[in-house]
């Protein structure tokens, strides 16, 4: 085994000292005491929300879900399948009764067949037996009569307007209108331009090219050498500019920047680190202390209270309960039902009786119906041996006749 090498503590960072080892469990123990009790009230109001929300808003949620389904939405529900709906549909159809059936019908009924047996219907007769016909025939003719006399007009008409008008032209435009422009024009300017105003231009521009170049390298010079003066105050006002600035800098960094990044690196990153690292710790130390002292606190609560309300309810009110459940609740029920039973049986005798008196009442002030009547077979009108009429003045037979008058009256 190697006793050379230790094995570093947890939580041990390098860099750290031995002050900071034994700075951290006096600095973990005081923010334990300050932050135990913060931890205890955190977790008694997490317990008592999550048994007001088991116990109350649960229940609450569920029977205001209730209510509003039973009192709103449900009558919503009702009021618009059994009354919305049906007005709508009845109002639908009544505005399609009213004001797309007319319109269908007078479209489909009179303009339809306005449009095509009044305008179409002859309007296409009209085209196909008189304006096709007419065409045809005036076509021929313009083909076969007037485009030849026509074609003959416009051949004499072009040759007399070209011996009298285009002929004496040309000749004008040839013989006369051009040697006069290229001769006594043309040549005299081009002459001119390739002779006179050809050199002159080239001098001219050779002359002002020369000045230009002597005033070019004039200004050239004398910006090189101003660039120059300038350029050389400038370096130095740079160099003296550059020094004075690594002189300042250097102060900063030894005066300002490196005391606050020693005093970040070496006093404020590892104080922080340690705070929050005891903050960690003490919170979940006091997690522990608060759930232990929350189970002894349910613990005595329950041998104090829920054991006995336990003993008392499992021991005394069940028996009571099923004693009154099966001695008194379910023979009342029983009976409650009989009597009920008995009750509408009664209500319907009753109702039965009231209907039968009311009808025989009704018959006895006005009178049977005529389906309820006898059915008694009333006198037969006699009637003569030679013909089926009745005689008025004869009396009517016996509801016993003899067998010959049986068979008279059946012939």
């Amino acid at each position: 085994m190697d006793y050379g090498k230790h094995q570093a503590p947890q939580g041990y960072e390098p860099g750290e000292g031995i002050l900071t080892t034994l700075i951290r469990i006096p600095v973990r123990i005081v923010v334990l005491v300050l932050v135990l009790p913060a931890r205890m009230v955190w977790d008694a109001l997490t317990a008592l929300w999550h048994a007001a929300d088991r116990i109350l808003l649960r229940p609450l949620g569920r029977a205001l879900l209730w209510l509003l389904d039973t009192l709103v939405l449900t009558p919503l529900t009702w009021l618009y399948t059994w009354v919305l709906a049906p007005l709508g549909k009845a109002v639908s159809w009544l505005a399609v009764a009213l004001f797309i059936w007319p319109w269908i019908g007078l479209w489909r009924y009179v303009v339809v067949p306005v449009a095509r047996y009044g305008i179409a219907a002859p309007a296409v007769w009209l085209y196909r037996s008189v304006l096709t016909p007419l065409g045809h025939g005036l076509r021929w003719i313009g083909t076969a009569l007037l485009l030849p006399a026509l074609h003959g007009l416009g051949n004499g008409i072009g040759r007399l307007l070209t011996v009298l008008l285009i002929a004496p032209l040309g000749f004008l435009w040839r013989y006369v209108i051009v040697p006069v422009v290229r001769y006594g024009l043309v040549v005299p300017v081009a002459w001119l331009y390739a002779h006179v105003l050809t050199p002159v231009g080239h001098g001219t521009a050779w002359v002002l090219s020369k000045l230009w170049q002597g005033t070019a390298w004039t200004l050239g010079t004398l910006w090189q050498g101003t660039a120059w003066v300038l350029g050389q105050a400038w370096r130095g006002i740079t160099a003296t500019g550059r020094g004075l600035g690594i002189a300042v800098a250097w102060l900063v960094m030894t005066l300002l920047v490196a005391p606050l990044a020693w005093t970040y690196r070496r006093i404020l990153t590892p104080v922080g680190r340690e705070i929050a690292a005891a903050f960690e710790v003490a919170w979940r130390i006091a997690g522990y202390v608060s759930r232990a002292v929350g189970r002894a606190l349910a613990t005595i609560a329950w041998y104090l209270i829920g054991a006995p309300v336990s003993w008392a309810y499992r021991t005394v009110c069940t028996p009571v309960g099923h004693f009154l459940r099966d001695a008194v609740w379910a023979p009342a029920r029983r009976a409650a039902a009989e009597a009920g039973r008995a009750a509408r049986a009664a209500l319907t005798t009753a109702r039965e009786t009231v209907r039968q008196a009311r009808r025989d009442a009704w018959r006895a002030l006005v009178g049977a119906p005529a389906a309820e009547r006898s059915r008694e077979p009333r006198g037969i009108p006699a009637r003569t041996l030679g013909s089926t009429t009745t005689v008025p003045s004869a009396a009517q037979a016996s509801e016993s006749a003899p067998l010959g008058e049986k068979f008279v009256k059946r012939v």
